[in-house]
């Protein structure tokens, strides 16, 4: 099968609104999280979140053609224009039938929804709905609009699987590519669900922290006292090109995806299997996907959200998956510092361990207070500072509600 390389990165989060501004907050452990602003949050048990930071969508988009769109469609086009540039792509330069698309989101378009719900409910009741709801609101939306931007012909869909959406993007991305079906993809995802109903339903779950007294340290990833996740916002563009091709045309290449896997824990519809048999397993096949042998990874970048039965379940799984290969590992959670993106995490979460790649170095789990004695603390977790490293390969976890499990290795390109 043919090689796939990375050729180009959008980053949309809340550590900045681009790759450049990212890569710093990741090096230098900064949080992404404060008190909510696109709604009044009084009344709600959680009052913050990692929201974008000075975004405004008039600097990337006209103000009429923005009103037809979601945020989470909003964001994945800035994402994925930054990429298509970092890339030096062409659209008149390929051959577009082979040039495709696939991009994630758990939930689509919330807010657009929401308003409608709401708008319809405070009215008199004759249902008044604007045209652009549907195509606002559905996940599969900001494909179509990526692909209508630059021409791409190919393959074209959305992949939804809650929080490990846009792995699962990634690594159907990579297979397009490596089987031959397609020269160069544009894959990550995109979420815009810091809303009433987002920051509502996930209280409902108990899924969050309710940290509001101290709400910057609040995402504690196998801390002992972690209460839960923050909701994140933003998106991750990653552009897949076949490597024949992109050495042809002379791109820059960042990292080669080596392998994937996908499973399910036939479980629960929240929680996850509590000896992590199913993120064991998908870890243990991407492994064999990729060619590597355990030894060969450097870093795991976890699903890692900050909940009591996650972050130790994940860790039993890596237990099983590398065995005393774990004590050699760095491990870490960004969404320490980035909130939990939910569809967009593993896209984000992969261009941290790309970047990681790139830059040697491994990015920390920040916020950490307590030894949680339930952890082994021969564990390298990267507790409060990155640390220095050349990382030759690299797993990203995601796990989704649902029992849906992901597993995408990038390793250090060499011709």
């Amino acid at each position: 099968m043919k090689r796939v390389v990375v050729t180009g990165l959008g980053a949309l989060t809340p550590l900045g609104n681009d790759i450049k501004s990212y890569l710093s907050g990741l090096q230098n452990g900064v949080s992404g999280a404060n008190l909510i602003t696109h709604f009044d949050a009084n009344l709600f048990k959680t009052q913050f979140a990692c929201e974008l930071k000075d975004f405004n969508f008039e600097n990337y988009l006209e103000k009429r053609e923005a009103r037809r769109y979601d945020d989470y469609a909003i964001y994945a086009l800035v994402a994925a224009e930054e990429a298509f540039v970092d890339s030096g792509l062409v659209s008149e330069e390929l051959d577009l039938d082979k040039a495709g698309v696939i991009w994630a989101s758990g939930i689509g378009g919330l807010s657009s929804l929401e308003k409608e719900i709401e708008e319809f409910a405070l009215g008199n009741g004759t249902p008044r709905y604007s045209p652009f709801m549907i195509t606002k609101m559905i996940p599969d939306m900001a494909a179509g609009l990526i692909s209508i931007k630059y021409g791409f012909r190919g393959v074209n869909f959305a992949t939804v699987s809650a929080c490990a959406s846009s792995s699962h993007a990634l690594t159907t991305a990579f297979d397009y590519i490596r089987l031959g079906r397609a020269n160069v993809v544009i894959s990550g995802g995109s979420e815009a669900s810091v809303t009433k109903a987002g920051m509502g339903g996930f209280n409902a779950m108990k899924a969050l922290s309710t940290r509001n007294d101290d709400y910057k340290t609040a995402s504690r990833p196998f801390d002992k006292d972690r209460d839960g996740f923050v909701l994140g916002e933003g998106a991750g563009a990653i552009i897949l090109e076949e490597l024949e091709h992109a050495k042809k045309r002379g791109a820059n290449i960042y990292a080669e995806i080596a392998g994937g896997g996908a499973t399910a824990d036939a479980y629960h519809i929240t929680a996850p299997h509590p000896e992590g048999l199913g993120a064991a397993n998908v870890m243990k096949i991407a492994l064999e996907d990729a060619g590597l042998n355990k030894e060969d990874i450097d870093y795991v970048n976890v699903h890692g959200t900050s909940t009591p039965l996650g972050d130790t379940a994940e860790i039993k799984a890596i237990e099983k998956a590398f065995g005393d290969h774990i004590y050699k590992m760095n491990i870490s959670s960004t969404k320490s510092m980035t909130g939990h993106l939910l569809g967009a995490a593993g896209a984000i979460e992969s261009i941290a361990g790309i970047l990681a790649i790139k830059h040697k170095f491994v990015p920390p789990t920040i916020n950490h207070f307590t030894d949680d004695p339930e952890l082994d603390v021969r564990l390298n977790l990267t507790f409060n500072e990155a640390q220095e490293r050349e990382v030759k390969a690299m797993l990203s976890n995601t796990f989704g509600f649902g029992g849906h499990n992901s597993s995408v290795i990038f390793k250090k390109f060499e011709g």
